[in-house]
């Protein structure tokens, strides 16, 4: 850990589970006096806990397991907790809230960036993106003909969307410019979804059935735990694709990977998995599935607002402001 020199004026001292981009780092050193985990990360609990003696406040990333444990762990200097995500799924916000904690995250800023990865992995699926890089990369390509790497348009099909909250309007959006035609299944009817004449259903269940592209917009909850497994693919039309960008634990791999071997999905696009970094190795011996490292806020206007999110919440914090975006 490394620490700025000291100011004449007390700065709030944070400390940084993993390096962030160069200008939030610099805006840090700027109002705070950071402590930076210069090993690039993640940084274990007991490290956390370890450094916290030092800092004021915590900033942390998805990567770091803030349990009630982790909480109870944190010296008494410690009452603010920022994650650089929209999620909290990483976050045990219950103890956070006993415990007398304010957690932030950072909402609204990271809407675009995924939307965009949404359609990327949805079009890699649809058109069979990878085998034609493999097939290039390994030197097989013997020409153009007609019936290779057939895919599938987007045109006319129906994206079923499930989660409408920002990130989900971001992408049936997008979709309905390729002239999909948008369904969508969320806690209750969304006003913005008439301007994309959308359609709404009350169960997970009714829109499976019509969903020829599923889009996974939906938070990581115990309720959310492996949604799609065994009996809910069954209920998606032949030849369907799924598309997961939101979280890993939505999704039974072992479930999909057997659709995907045995034809009863057309393919998937997946940005994220569940117990990652560690992928179930069965993704790696299928070629109809389009996958990314984790790469859906992954542009630097979007990281440096994320950034830039969590130091506005830590500020106000230190000013005796209500954060902009606590959670708890």
């Amino acid at each position: 850990m490394t620490e700025n020199a000291a100011e004449s004026r007390p700065r709030p001292r944070v400390l940084v589970t993993r390096r962030l981009p160069a200008d939030v780092e610099a805006r840090l050193r700027t109002e705070f006096s950071p402590l930076l985990y210069e090993d690039g990360g993640p940084i274990g609990l007991d490290k956390i806990a370890a450094e916290a003696e030092k800092a004021d406040a915590l900033l942390i990333t998805g990567s770091e397991k803030m349990t009630g444990d982790a909480f109870a762990a944190l010296p008494k200097s410690i009452r603010i907790v920022a994650t650089l995500s929209v999620g909290t799924d990483h976050i045990d916000l219950d103890a956070a809230r006993k415990l007398g904690f304010v957690v932030t995250n950072t909402p609204d800023v990271l809407t675009d960036a995924t939307a965009d990865i949404t359609l990327l992995v949805m079009l890699g699926a649809a058109r069979r993106a990878y085998e034609g890089q493999k097939i290039l990369r390994e030197g097989r390509w013997t020409g153009w003909a007609p019936t290779q790497f057939l895919g599938t348009d987007l045109r006319g099909k129906r994206l079923g969307v499930l989660g409408m909250g920002r990130i989900g309007q971001a992408v049936a959006a997008r979709a309905r410019a390729f002239g999909m035609k948008i369904h969508y299944h969320n806690r209750r009817p969304v006003a913005e979804a008439e301007a994309l004449a959308a359609t709404y259903h009350d169960t997970v269940e009714s829109l499976l059935r019509v969903s020829d592209v599923l889009s996974l917009n939906c938070p990581g909850t115990p309720e959310t735990h492996h949604l799609i497994n065994d009996r809910t693919i069954d209920m998606m039309p032949p030849n369907a694709i799924l598309v997961n960008t939101a979280r890993g634990s939505v999704v039974d791999d072992e479930a999909l990977i057997r659709a995907l071997k045995s034809g009863r999905l057309q393919s998937a696009g997946l940005d994220v998995f569940e117990g990652e970094p560690k992928v179930n190795p069965g993704y790696f011996d299928i070629d109809n599935c389009y996958i990314l490292p984790h790469m859906g806020s992954a542009t630097v206007e979007t990281r440096n607002a994320m950034g830039f999110c969590c130091l506005d919440n830590i500020a106000a914090y230190f000013s005796g402001q209500e954060p902009p975006a606590r959670v708890a």
